[in-house]
């Protein structure tokens, strides 16, 4: 079984035990995808592993079963002492809510809120009082540099700053596990700089483990870890 280890040498937050997915034929008489063969993978807390590949490799997909947002045809996604693959849809949301922050490329603000309520969102969920809520929320929005736009909806935001905002949300509940899906691919130079310090800093802060799926080999490489995404397995890049 191929295995790829924390090199931190402590407890695992994430452990990814020996998947495979293989999706459905879209008709009759052809052939299903078979995506990942007998993949592992451990973080720990505190590491920021990326990983890389061509497109339609299958590393949105790969993050998806981390996140208990689709299921593996055999294998086994552990968080802490959680056997994620093996809760139900009410429970794979308690548990999102609950350990993994998920930063996407494209933010998925809601657009009819505020910047303070699309934080606090997280929050409201899990059934927290609105006030205590939004009070957290005002205080990520000082933490990703929107301390002054609270009361702005999303539309109103540049890219960098709903990226930000999406980050704030992410992390509100204060997760163990960081997915982060090529979440400075829409953004210019610049801008991507300043949102992947952003990530780097809050993953340090919070001791997170984190995977960061990108394109961008010069982030990849300032990450503990880089490993690509290929033929259905992961190596060291």
């Amino acid at each position: 079984m191929q295995h790829i280890s924390s090199q931190l040498g402590s407890v695992p937050v994430l452990r990814a035990i020996a998947l495979d997915k293989t999706y459905p034929p879209l008709k009759a008489g052809s052939e299903g995808l078979h995506l990942f063969h007998g993949l592992s993978l451990e973080v720990a807390a505190g590491e920021m592993v990326a990983i890389v590949g061509e497109s339609g490799a299958g590393k949105s997909s790969l993050l998806h079963l981390l996140a208990a947002l689709d299921a593996p045809t055999a294998g086994e996604v552990w968080c802490g002492e959680v056997n994620v693959t093996r809760l139900n849809p009410r429970e794979a949301g308690e548990y999102r809510n609950r350990e993994i922050g998920y930063v996407w490329q494209f933010h998925y603000l809601l657009p009819e809120f505020t910047a303070l309520e699309n934080v606090a969102m997280p929050l409201l969920a899990r059934g927290i009082a609105g006030k205590s809520a939004l009070a957290e929320a005002a205080s990520w929005l000082r933490r990703v540099g929107l301390a002054g736009r609270g009361d702005n909806r999303s539309g109103e935001l540049s890219g960098g700053e709903q990226q930000r905002l999406s980050i704030a949300r992410s992390l509100i509940t204060r997760p163990k596990l960081l997915l982060a899906d090529e979440p400075t691919g829409d953004l210019d130079g610049a801008t991507a700089e300043r949102v992947f310090e952003l990530l780097q800093t809050l993953h340090r802060e919070h001791q997170l483990a984190s995977v960061l799926v990108t394109h961008n080999l010069e982030f990849a490489s300032r990450c503990d870890r880089v490993l690509r995404l290929k033929d259905g397995k992961l190596t060291v890049a």
